[in-house]
């Protein structure tokens, strides 16, 4: 399952990237493209790093940001979703799936670190 995250974080970072090549350079897209770019790439980041983690607590600490990465990607597709006139339909579907896989890379973490909380208590 981890080597499966970790090709899906990627992907992930990868297919955001891909994207944000659709917005306009402009101020007010450059903005929410580059914060895009930045949190998107950091949920494969530390995941990587949290599979190298010194301990339990580490690890559910590096997890914690892979989960408000994975959120702070989502939102801010959101914000580019409701503020892009979007004419190509492909763009907006593959917004859409990306808001779902956020969605989705959020809820395995999180059943993830209440896997290794619970480990933490025995």
């Amino acid at each position: 399952m981890a080597q499966d995250l970790k090709a899906r974080t990627k992907k992930f970072a990868i297919d955001c990237g891909k994207l944000c090549r659709n917005f306009p350079h402009s101020r007010e897209y450059n903005a929410y493209v580059n914060q895009l770019i930045r949190c998107s790439s950091s949920v494969g980041a530390n995941y990587r790093a949290s599979q190298r983690g010194k301990s339990t607590a580490d690890f559910i600490n590096k997890l914690k940001i892979v989960e408000e990465e994975a959120d702070e990607s989502h939102f801010f597709i959101e914000i580019l979703l409701e503020m892009y006139d979007l004419e190509d339909e492909n763009v907006k579907n593959e917004m859409i799936r990306l808001c779902k896989e956020a969605n989705e890379l959020v809820a395995i973490v999180v059943a993830s670190i209440n896997t290794a909380k619970s480990k933490l208590k025995i």
